[in-house]
This record gives C-alpha cells, sequence and structure tokens, in this order.
C-alpha cells in the first residue's frame, strides 16, 4: 500500500462531518445511536474547531496502519477476516485521535483503558462512534476465535463502510489529509 498523508493545519474547511460531506451513509440501519455519527450534522460539525498544528508521529502511524487494515479488509473475502480487519482498522483510527489528544485524567499510571471509553473523553462529539465499535467487539473477538458464524457478509460489509467513514472523520478531526489513493491501480 502506498499512502501518505499530510497535516492541513488551522481548520478543515466547509462542513467536515454532515451527511452531505461522506458519501455512502445514507444506507438504511446504518445510523450510530444517538444521532452523532455517520450522517448527521450534530455536534461533530463543531468537533473540528481546534484542529492541532501538529499531529504527532504516533498518531500518523496509527492513521496509516487504519488505512492499511481498510484495504487488507476490502480485499478480504471471508467475511471474519474482513469484520477482525476492518474493526481493527477503525480501532487504530480511534487510537490516532487519542494518541494526539493525549489521555485525559491525571498524569498517574492507571490500569489502562479501552480507546472505545478513552474516545469521548477525548473528543465527546466522537461518542457514538466509539459506543457503536465497542459493541462489535464481542463480534471481532468471535471471528478472531474461528467461529463460523462470527460475521455475515452484509455486516462484515457495513463495518467496512463504517470503518472507513470513521477514518474520515479521524482523519479529518486531525486535521490530516490523504493526497493518494488507498491502493494503487495494478497493471494488467
Amino acid at each position: 500500500m502506498i499512502s501518505t498523508l499530510r497535516t492541513t493545519g488551522g481548520t478543515v474547511p466547509g462542513n467536515a462531518v454532515s451527511g452531505n460531506a461522506v458519501p455512502g451513509n445514507a444506507v438504511p440501519g446504518n445510523a450510530v445511536p444517538g444521532n452523532t455519527g455517520p450522517g448527521s450534522a450534530g455536534p461533530e460539525a463543531d468537533l473540528f474547531s481546534l484542529v492541532p498544528q501538529r499531529v504527532p508521529a504516533a498518531a500518523l502511524a496509527l492513521l496509516r496502519s487504519a488505512r492499511s487494515g481498510l484495504a487488507e479488509a476490502d480485499g478480504e473475502s471471508d467475511p471474519g477476516m474482513r469484520y477482525i480487519s476492518a474493526h481493527l482498522a477503525a480501532l487504530r483510527a480511534a487510537a490516532a485521535i487519542v494518541a494526539a489528544r493525549g489521555e485525559p485524567g491525571s498524569k498517574r499510571r492507571r490500569r489502562p483503558r479501552p480507546v472505545w471509553e478513552l474516545l469521548p473523553e477525548v473528543e465527546p462529539a466522537l461518542a457514538s462512534w466509539a459506543a457503536y465499535f465497542a459493541a462489535g467487539a464481542a463480534k471481532r473477538a468471535a471471528a478472531e476465535a474461528g467461529l463460523p458464524r462470527a460475521a455475515t457478509a452484509r455486516e462484515a460489509e457495513d463495518l467496512l463502510r463504517d470503518a472507513g467513514t470513521f477514518l474520515t472523520v479521524a482523519e479529518r478531526a486531525l486535521g490530516v489529509a490523504e493526497e493518494l489513493p488507498l491502493a494503487l491501480p495494478t497493471a494488467s
């Protein structure tokens, strides 16, 4: 996979999260609870007012890994593997936001916390996304355990689409834009 990320700095132009900014979200049954997730112009529209000028290298690496995971998921034919790869891509995108914003709370060491628990604390507008992907963690674990019907082809396709949308939201939240396509076309 060849992909280059660049930081845009400043603010993100236009309404970066409204339903018309990210295609593919008008699918019935694809809404995230709370109407603040994909396809809504809810509180996420205000999310991008404080875009940092510099994105830490660790966050950029996580975004690249998430993009790579989406490409891997897209190439999978097995629904379980497709679901696993898509869910892990979303997890990496969320981890990038947490890494860039810093873990909330005191500086003293505490027990490790799931990224889906931390994400709403560092970006409250993404709470619906966090709940949506956290709900899919058990299904991913079942697929990782090799259960044959852990995820249907439809569930895997829906998650892949939603993870792609979430990655776009994460990149925009961090002021990072994709310069090259996900994968270069292969010569026939």
